[in-house]
């Protein structure tokens, strides 16, 4: 599937998966494309755990009770590093952002489905404990801040209606 076509149907999927399993080759090109985004001065903040075993995608399940974990063939959990990049300023929500998003672009072009959780994470110790499932060690700097559950959909679902072009993008002038 090309680029253009890839941003087309890319959507945040929240239902099931069925049980194909998602190669592990399939599952590297998607974490390559995440590795790959642009960073704040190139530091390269973002790092990726691929989360495949039974075990502990059960716990994840445990801890997100709903469809798209409970059933998730593998999980990609995203590590930021929130040391400055650029005298005191750190890049890493835009970092973790853009590699995201090449992720996500990723899953769809290859077929699969996926959703960015971030907010469910920040309650309850959500992230702490996937950072202890994990194995994360450096907790000063290092921090679980998205996981994408991946999986061939059981349902298709287009992409949500968007506002016109024309009432979102200006040229040399705004609104």
């Amino acid at each position: 599937m090309d680029l253009f076509e890839a941003v087309k149907r890319r959507h945040s999927y929240r239902g099931a998966f069925k049980t194909d399993p998602v190669p592990e080759a399939d599952l590297y090109k998607i974490a390559e494309a995440g590795v790959r985004a642009p960073s704040g001065c190139n530091k390269q903040t973002t790092h990726l755990c691929i989360v495949s075993d039974p075990e502990k995608l059960r716990a994840f399940a445990r801890l997100l009770p709903r469809p798209v974990v409970e059933t998730a063939q593998a999980i990609f959990v995203v590590v930021t590093d929130n040391r400055p990049a650029y005298g005191d300023t750190s890049f890493e929500s835009q970092d973790y952002g853009a590699a995201v998003e090449n992720m996500l672009l990723a899953v769809t072009a290859l077929g699969y489905a996926t959703v960015w959780l971030d907010g469910a994470l920040r309650r309850d110790g959500i992230a702490e404990t996937i950072a202890d499932l994990i194995g994360l060690k450096d907790r000063e700097h290092f921090t679980v801040s998205v996981i994408l559950p991946i999986g061939v959909p059981e349902e298709t679902h287009p992409q949500h209606s968007r506002l016109p072009l024309d009432e979102r993008v200006f040229l040399n002038t705004m609104l």
